[in-house]
This record gives C-alpha cells, structure tokens and sequence, in this order.
C-alpha cells in the first residue's frame, strides 16, 4: 500500500485531541492501557500521564513572541500524531502541539501506534517505533511534509549523551528526562515546532 492511503486510511479513524484526552481518562478509570500490551506498569504510566496532561492543559501557554505568526498562519496543512496512552515523551509534548495547533488553526488528529504498523513503519526513529511522532501533512496531497518527535530537541540530546556514556537508558533517568520536562515547561517542543511551521 503507497503511503497516501496508508495515511489517508489512519487520518479515517482519527479522533481530535479532546477525544484523546477522554480516552486515556477511562483508560486510567478503568485501570488499563492503550496498545498491544497491557500490563500493571503500562496502566500506571498511563494513569500518571493523564495527571500530567491534565495539568499541562491547563498550565502551558505559547511565548507571546510566537503568537502573532501563528494567528497569521494559512497553510494547508494538518497535524497526524502517533502515540499511546502509557508514552511519557507523549505527555508532555502533546499538551503543547495541541496549543500551537489551535493557534494556528491547524486540524489536530491522533491514531494510536499498535493499530497502525505499516503507518508508524515508515516513520522509524533509529529503526524504533518511537512515539510520540508528529507528521505535518499537506492537505492537498495527505503526504508528510516533514515529522517531529519523540522527543523534542533539548531531550533528544539529553537522551543521546545518556545512551552513549551508559550504552542504555537506565530506570533512574526516566526521572531525570521528566525534571527536564518539568523545567522547560513546553518551551523547547513550542521552539521546535516553530521552526518547523516555519519552514513550510
């Protein structure tokens, strides 16, 4: 299948970002995950990754230096995020796309990762199904113009020097990448995704 349809077929059974939000919300009702696999640990991330949104949703505001560009922004474009309900990179970058999505007016449509294989396939981080991805489409054409994620630039890096001293990502620095997120309050995802938009 050529990639058009493939995404065409994932953007046909996307729900918004309020959908999303309510699905990982029963998700934690419920004690459980999205995905393939569901185990104790996956529904805890999930749990406590609904608490982070929660609070990113209400916390997180866009730098008022971007904010005239993307009230101008027009490009036919539209935002296909790849995730999972138990993704910590995901939690803490989504709050932030799904700002600068509504204020650009830009359509904001999520598809889960284990539904879609031969969508995330083509969209490997390093030859891993790493979430979240953020493909930017074109409208006209339901083609990628370019990709974000998992991670955005300042993690990403955090990441890489990690892996490099230890050859792993060690349990201890999940705590680590989260008080990075913590700190950076959405800013680094925010420069990212402008310099992405940007682009265009």
């Amino acid at each position: 299948m050529e990639l058009q349809q493939i995404i065409k077929a994932a953007v046909d059974q996307a729900i918004s970002y309020q959908q999303y939000r309510a699905f990982v919300e029963a998700h934690t009702v419920n004690g459980t995950n999205s995905g393939d696999e569901v185990t104790e640990a996956l529904a805890e991330y999930t749990a406590l990754n609904n608490q982070r949104m929660k609070r990113l949703d209400k916390t997180l505001k866009l730098l008022t230096k971007h904010q005239e560009f993307l009230s101008a922004f027009h490009k036919e474009v539209y935002f296909l995020i790849i995730t999972e309900s138990w993704c910590g990179d995901a939690a803490q970058t989504m709050p932030m796309m799904n700002k600068v999505a509504e204020a650009a007016g830009i359509d904001f449509k999520v598809v889960l990762r284990d539904e879609n294989p031969l969508l995330m396939d083509h969209f490997l981080t390093n030859g891993a199904r790493s979430i979240a991805k953020l493909l930017l489409i074109d409208k006209n054409t339901d083609l990628p113009i370019t990709t974000w994620g998992p991670r955005p630039t300042k993690a990403t890096q955090l990441v890489a020097e990690e892996k490099a001293s230890k050859g792993e990502l060690l349990p201890e620095f999940k705590q680590v990448l989260q008080n990075w997120y913590n700190k950076d309050k959405g800013i680094d995802t925010e420069q990212d995704l402008m310099e992405m938009l940007k682009a265009v």
